[in-house]
């Protein structure tokens, strides 16, 4: 074997070795920034369903335990726009009245502006028609019933098309933390509506 062929054979092998390296660190990172786009997309829908919520609960003094509810309650629903002005007759301009002006619809309020498909609200972005879970109800803290509800999506729903074996590293990495394996907000145990993710 003549010098020339063993440096083209050597020339191939380290090109190969260096991509196969390359692919084993890119990979990861790869996945990373997938998990962090489709999370973003996730927690934007997620922050509208807790909004929607908010207001349910404003309204009727619970949370719904119904997609379908709280889609005809956005689309249907009305809020008072208030007005808020000084009270003429306090002189120290410290008080203030609120005056309902009139009343505005709930998706106009919320989702307007984003040109919100409001039928797809319970879809999980990525996961090629998967719902949200939704649960409502309420708990005793000190004494007292408060309302709850949970919103949540398991990490496997979103990365049916990531690589499996990163899949379940993570999903194991945060269930040995005591973590939820995937994104949610609200609790059906503690009187919250933070996202796992705040």
């Amino acid at each position: 074997m003549n010098n020339n062929l063993i440096k083209i054979i050597l020339a191939v092998v380290i090109i190969v070795l260096g991509l196969l390296i390359f692919r084993s660190i890119n990979k990861p990172v790869k996945f990373e920034n997938t998990l962090n786009l489709r999370g973003e997309a996730i927690i934007g829908k997620l922050k509208d369903i807790r909004t929607a919520q908010n207001i349910f609960r404003n309204q009727y003094g619970h949370y719904t335990a119904s997609f379908d509810s709280l889609k005809t309650f956005v689309k249907a629903g009305k809020i008072p726009e208030v007005k808020i002005i000084p009270d003429p007759a306090d002189t120290t301009f410290t008080r203030t009245i609120s005056d309902t002006i009139g009343y505005i619809s709930i998706f106009d309020s919320i989702f307007a502006k984003k040109n919100y498909p409001l039928e797809k609200l319970n879809e999980v972005p990525y996961s090629k028609g998967d719902l949200f879970s939704i649960m409502a109800g309420k708990i005793n803290k000190g004494g007292v019933d408060v309302a709850v509800f949970e919103v949540s999506v398991r990490m496997e729903t979103y990365t049916k098309d990531l690589d499996k074996q990163l899949v379940v590293n993570r999903i194991k990495e945060l269930e040995a933390k005591s973590k939820f394996p995937g994104l949610k907000v609200g609790s059906m145990t503690e009187a919250s509506t933070d996202g796992n993710w705040e």
